[in-house]
């Protein structure tokens, strides 16, 4: 008896990864039950994706629902009734938990499973198994069935075999890998669903955890995303798991979502000593908010653990939520000015989502609140934040998307726009509208390449610092975002192949060399040294007290680190006229120069990874 499992991703993504399915497929692994996992993506056609799954004639086809493929999923089901009029569909996942009933009210599902999926999968396919009409299963909801006994959660999370160990997901076949560590939430948030109707944390053993990371690691996986949002809430454990990656996967990086409460110097650190990112859910900077949504905020905390992430060198980011109850734009603004003045890698700004299912969902409507009734959910208005705040927030956040988090302007955005005496959000509100005027309103960051926005970033400085009269300030300020940019791409580049060094001055000079792809060359206004020596920047001390001397410079990774190298300007001409195509003899006769005075510098780059022979 064939069964296939759906999962349909928003794009091919490290992230596409059909775990949910694979915990099915892993329960029932023992039976004759044989069960087949398909990856669609958004936007493929409806009818060959049911013309795919038809062609075996399964006895059953679910879906992993989710409120972003809700749509995606029904339209594949209803293409897929027509042709297998006798098949059994359903959907299991958030969305059809959260609204079976809406789920069902569409009309091409025979019934969905809520909750947890493995006791009910197990137990559906047992009973298709002895061909039996299907019983009242727990966690299994038919149109209409008043019947609604939940499914048990799972107990013991290891009676679930991983299907990384038992190979039903190949590492191998995905650029990156998901990894549950926990089930629930101890916590109430009331625009969340992860705690309701089972409050509370059940975790995989740590032997389970370790075993696995064994398994990433000896399988070369290049980036784990860690499903387990209260990750650091038994701070015991996570500083275990923490030694354990950095023993055994350290050349693994990490993706975690972490609460800012349970962070202490000792956890701060051993982040900063593995390949990681962590995300903390601030959502609002304004105590009454939060607390309209069962969530509790101290902000001199709050600032002294994000302060012990800036110490280690850890890499962690924000989300922020507008729109929620009680809020207003102007907080909402206050909120992303705190955020930005904690100096975080990236933030992450949603618009409120009213999840069907969650205490929000409930009392919205007492609380002014107005959205969608259909996936995403998104709040329309509420009685303090307008449909036109709605607008502008999304705007805000936008252009924090584009000029922050991709502009890599972390190391420089307070010092910048404390030069230009605007605060953080008014900063961005500026941005947003000069982006609208010039690249129009629907333009996303995903419109946008890393070298499309440094450029943006530096004409809008330009403008902005030349419509305050404070061109003065403009060659420290764009020499600090040219370096940022290289420095990224340094940063995010391969690390280049190291090679023997050629010494002898003969070989060198009929041998062919370009710059390596991870290299990057830049002229400066300044002394390079001199803006790094200056640690976090100060643009008005540095116009100051620096002199304008300018400096040549080349950027490039190096045994995991980012080298700063300023050049002489005759080292750099070179550098910038190996084309892979010219000998080097021949360029350095074009630049006047001879191989006695160039040999250690060629030597050196070769060395170093910042050329490489052709």
């Amino acid at each position: 008896m064939l069964i296939k499992l759906v999962a349909i991703h928003p794009c091919p993504s490290p992230q596409a990864v059909p775990l949910a399915n694979a915990f099915l497929k892993s329960i029932i692994r023992e039976t004759s039950v044989e069960v087949s996992l398909i990856d669609f993506y958004i936007g493929q056609d409806p009818e060959k994706g049911a013309d795919l799954l038809a062609a075996a004639k399964p006895r059953a086809v679910g879906f992993s629902m989710y409120v972003w493929n809700r749509g995606a999923c029904l339209e594949i089901a209803a293409a897929l009734r027509r042709i297998l009029p006798e098949t059994l569909i359903f959907a299991g996942g958030p969305e059809a938990t959260a609204n079976p009933e809406g789920v069902l009210r569409e009309g091409v599902l025979d019934f969905v499973i809520a909750g947890e999926g493995e006791g009910p999968f197990a137990d559906l396919c047992e009973h298709l198994l002895a061909g039996s009409e299907l019983p009242e299963i727990p966690g299994l909801i038919r149109k209409g069935d008043p019947f609604r006994t939940p499914a048990l959660p799972v107990s013991n999370l290891d009676t679930i075999p991983s299907p990384y160990l038992n190979g039903i997901l190949d590492c191998g076949s995905y650029d990156g890998i998901l990894w549950q560590l926990s089930r629930g939430c101890s916590f109430k948030c009331d625009f969340c669903f992860d705690a309701r109707g089972n409050h509370g944390v059940r975790r995989f053993s740590l032997e389970r955890v370790e075993a696995e990371l064994r398994h990433f690691a000896s399988k070369g996986v290049s980036q784990v995303f860690v499903l387990d949002s209260t990750f650091n809430q038994d701070v015991k454990r996570a500083k275990n798991i923490l030694r354990l990656i950095r023993k055994t996967a350290p050349q693994i990086h990490f993706h975690f979502e972490v609460r800012s409460e349970f962070i202490d110097r000792e956890m701060a650190e051993l982040f900063a000593q593995i390949t990681c990112s962590l995300q903390i859910g601030l959502q609002s900077a304004n105590p009454q908010v939060l607390k309209r949504v069962g969530r509790s905020f101290d902000r001199d905390d709050f600032s002294r653990r994000a302060g012990l992430l800036n110490d280690s060198g850890a890499v962690f980011g924000f989300d922020l939520i507008y729109g929620l109850p009680g809020d207003t734009l102007n907080s909402f603004r206050n909120s992303l000015d705190y955020a930005l003045s904690l100096y975080p890698n990236h933030i992450d700004i949603f618009p409120l989502a009213i999840l069907p299912g969650t205490r929000l969902a409930v009392r919205g409507a007492e609380q002014g609140l107005s959205w969608e009734n259909r996936p995403p959910y998104t709040l329309l208005a509420s009685d303090s934040f307008s449909s036109e705040d709605m607008a502008n927030a999304a705007a805000l956040a936008r252009a924090c998307d584009i000029f922050f988090t991709r502009g890599k302007a972390v190391a420089w955005f307070n010092a910048v726009t404390k030069a230009v005496n605007l605060k953080p959000a008014m900063f961005l509100k500026a941005f947003a509208e000069w982006m609208d005027t010039g690249k129009g309103p629907n333009i996303s960051e995903r419109d946008l390449s890393d070298n499309d926005i440094w450029e943006m970033q530096r004409i809008f400085l330009r403008q902005l610092f030349k419509a305050r009269n404070l061109e003065r300030f403009l060659p420290v300020v764009l020499d600090l975002v040219d370096y940022h940019h290289h420095y990224a791409v340094a940063l995010l580049a391969p690390q280049p192949g190291r090679i023997k060094a050629q010494q002898s001055a003969t070989r060198i000079l009929n041998s062919t060399f370009r710059l390596a792809p991870s290299t990057q060359l830049a002229k400066f206004h300044y002394e390079i040294q001199d803006i790094l020596d200056c640690g976090a920047p100060n643009i008005g001390w540095m116009h100051k007290h620096l002199s304008a001397i300018g400096s040549h410079a080349v950027i490039y990774p190096n045994k995991n680190l980012v080298c700063t190298e300023s050049l002489d300007a005759s080292f750099y001409s070179i550098l910038e006229n190996l084309d892979g195509k010219t000998a080097t003899g021949t360029v350095l006769h074009k630049l006047g120069l001879t191989i006695a005075d160039t040999l250690d510098f060629l030597v050196f780059a070769q060395q170093e990874g910042i050329i490489e022979p052709i």
